[in-house]
């Protein structure tokens, strides 16, 4: 069965000749010209990854992203932005509100399909990759790749594919600095020259996700000049964290509850 691409984009000769490119490479290809259309074929298609123009009618692309994100049937179809804004402000923008890759325009169709093959490999539609068979779980941290979770100090934390990929990478050299460009290399499947802040982007949604303070990082390090490092507490430190991370998540299940009064 061919994988099915969902193709939101409202400048016609772009969208027959990316879908033209997507068919000829043997994908089976759904277009949309504006936010609505596209929302409702995602729905009803559930596709294996959906390719997203920025700058569409009635609803735009950021828009449509984050509704795509909130919505259990679509949250986990992978996301690549297409767009002719390429500053690094925007390209965040594009993945803190959703994005798995992002594009910008003009590009050439064959780092186009690139990309599309790179998000087909990581998508939990797939079968995953032997790698994930290596290291799963050392001291408070197991990853569980048929959920795309880690199970954080005994507590089951959801992953995106993409903060599944990129926790296994520097699981798998805890300890140790973890070069920018073997980060790329490794979870995106290719090697662009430019794109140190998508890396960031999602360093920071990580951390959100397992750090007790978030913009003062005790496991997931920032190496200035040199990348990022896992470093996971053993011994007697292991147990201070334990107790950390109790009485942080005692604090935020008690503001939850404050929030719901």
């Amino acid at each position: 069965m061919k994988p099915c691409i969902l193709l939101i984009e409202d400048d016609r000769d772009m969208r027959e000749l990316v879908a033209g490119s997507l068919e000829h490479s043997g994908f089976d290809v759904q277009k949309a010209e504006d936010g609505i259309k596209g929302q409702a074929l995602a729905l009803q298609y559930a596709p294996d990854l959906i390719v997203l123009d920025l700058m569409l009618p009635n609803v735009d692309g950021l828009t449509l992203c984050q509704r795509l994100r909130r919505d259990e049937r679509t949250a986990q179809i992978p996301i690549l932005m297409l767009t002719a804004l390429g500053g690094t402000k925007d390209k965040v923008t594009g993945f803190n509100s959703g994005a798995d890759d992002y594009l910008t325009k003009p590009f050439e169709l064959e780092e186009f399909l690139a990309r599309i093959k790179a998000l087909l490999r990581r998508s939990d539609r797939a079968p995953l990759s032997s790698k994930h068979n290596e290291i799963l779980n050392f001291g408070p941290i197991t990853l569980v790749p048929e959920r795309f979770e880690a199970i954080w100090f005994e507590q089951a934390v959801r992953l995106t594919h993409l903060e599944f990929e990129l926790l296994h990478c520097l699981l798998q050299r805890h300890g140790q600095t973890v070069a920018p460009s073997l980060i790329l290399k490794e979870v995106w499947g290719y090697e662009p020259d430019d794109d140190i802040e998508t890396i960031r982007v999602h360093i920071r949604h990580l951390r959100t996700k397992l750090e007790p303070d978030p913009r003062k990082p005790r496991f997931i390090k920032t190496v200035y000049g040199a990348g990022y490092c896992l470093e996971l507490p053993s011994g007697n430190h292991l147990t201070d964290c334990i107790a950390l991370m109790a009485e942080f998540r005692a604090q935020q299940q008690q503001r939850e509850l404050s929030a719901q009064v």
